[in-house]
């Protein structure tokens, strides 16, 4: 985790303090239900929660042991022994140190996806009032970065307001599917301790009981997590990319919001830089980084091995930290975007009316052209337009060969701006409902 790009609610969750305390209510609650089933004194449990309950636990101290005894777990449960006394020794009957440390992991992985959850809907408000501000501003649509056929900019920001929705319900199944304990003892047999144990436990944490563990919780679960969190820092960058593309000098169709003070390079007073959505598209390269290790920590061998321990020790905190600060950042970024609808009008009539090449196009068809030599009669006018050699309802007026299909009047009503978003309210009720 880096400071730069760290936001205090979720580095939280991955503190050693944390960690620990959470370790603690994982052996105190297995504690409770070993009493209940008469296992362990009831005495020693309650001792247990009364002794350690508010304390702060000595993590120079929980890293001193471990240095001795180069195990994490087991460092812990000495430095709690430290505290709790004589009752200690009923901590962790029957348990593996996996029960702890998956359990552990899994419940920050999930306040680490309420946060997420949290964050997706500011992006998604901040996307919905700006879609609905831009609903009918139109401006041109690109494929493959050329001038295609009119838009709005309100479709484009509905577009990514679905994609995140999409985002919004894979995170919650991500997050139940991580949402699991398993408190099974030694390869996962339940031999040293009762199922029971781990229906409590579970209960008490937020979880749900793992159908069935080896000595750690299949890590198939984790691969779904992480490969979620990939995908939304993926549509992260593919907003971030396409801010980036309209405010380049020669489009300037939107910007970022550009503080007073801000400067844009140490060299050119000048300059106005995309720097948010060049930052949101670095921070997502490194959510996506995550994904391959969480795969591959799938294959472990037999019933536990800890090759995929050292992974999770850094995918777990930097991936949520990062895709947080970036999904902040991002709703941020929407909802100050500054957005030129006079540039937008600008760039649509930049081609002398070429984006009507279609329609004018699909009218001769209408009159009896054939599509191959309609395609011909639109495309040999087209070219020349396309040099700037011309406006194309001009020349298509003077063209005596569309001619015998169309009128002027006729020709005059496929440049029709308006003729583009007919449809934009049917889109925008299939994304946003009927508000």
């Amino acid at each position: 985790m880096i400071p730069r790009y760290t936001r205090p609610e979720m580095a939280s969750i991955w503190e050693p303090q944390t960690r620990f305390k959470i370790w603690f209510e994982i052996e105190a609650h297995a504690a409770d239900a070993l009493a209940e089933l008469g296992t362990i004194p009831k005495e020693a449990a309650k001792t247990v929660w009364a002794k350690a309950k508010d304390v702060t636990f000595d993590v120079a101290r929980i890293d001193e042991i471990e240095r001795e005894t180069k195990h994490d777990v087991i460092a812990f449960l000495t430095h709690l022994a430290e505290i709790v006394g004589h009752e200690a020794r009923f901590v962790h009957q029957g348990m593996t140190s996996s029960d702890v440390l998956d359990t552990c992991l899994n419940v920050q992985l999930t306040r680490a996806a309420d946060l997420l959850l949290a964050d997706l809907d500011k992006v998604l408000a901040a996307l919905k009032k700006r879609a609905l501000e831009h609903k009918m501003t139109p401006t041109i649509g690109r494929s493959h970065g050329i001038h295609a056929e009119p838009v709005t900019f309100g479709l484009k920001l509905a577009y990514a307001y679905a994609e995140f929705s999409r985002a919004k319900e894979r995170l919650i199944v991500a997050r139940k599917e991580v949402a699991t304990c398993a408190i099974s003892g030694a390869v996962g047999t339940f031999a040293q301790i009762d199922p029971r144990v781990e229906q409590h436990v579970a209960k008490a944490m937020g979880l749900v009981p793992e159908p069935i563990s080896t000595q750690v919780i299949p890590r198939d679960r984790h691969a779904m997590y992480f490969s979620t969190l990939g995908v939304i820092a993926s549509s992260v960058e593919r907003f971030a990319v396409e801010i980036r593309h309209m405010q380049r000098t020669e489009v300037m169709e939107a910007e970022e919001f550009f503080s007073e003070g801000q400067k844009g390079s140490s060299a050119m007073p000048h300059k106005r830089n995309p720097v948010l959505s060049e930052n949101l598209t670095g921070l997502s390269r490194m959510v996506r980084a995550y994904v391959t290790p969480a795969l591959e920590n799938v294959v472990l061998w037999h019933e536990r091995d800890i090759s995929h321990s050292s992974a999770e020790r850094m995918m777990g905190p930097d991936a949520t930290v990062t895709l947080d600060f970036a999904l902040v950042r991002l709703a941020g970024l929407i909802d100050k975007l500054l957005v030129y609808p006079a540039n937008m009008q600008k760039n649509l009539d930049r081609l002398g009316g070429l984006v009507h090449s279609q329609r004018v196009l699909l009218a001769l068809t209408q009159k009896g052209a054939s599509r191959e030599d309609a395609y011909k009669l639109v495309q040999r006018n087209a070219m020349p337009v396309w040099r700037g050699e011309g406006d194309f309802l001009q020349l298509l007026k003077k063209d005596a060969d569309v001619k015998k299909y169309l009128t002027d009047a006729e020709i005059e009503e496929q440049f029709d701006l308006g003729y583009h978003f007919k449809h934009v309210d049917t889109i925008f009720k299939r994304v946003f409902g009927e508000s």
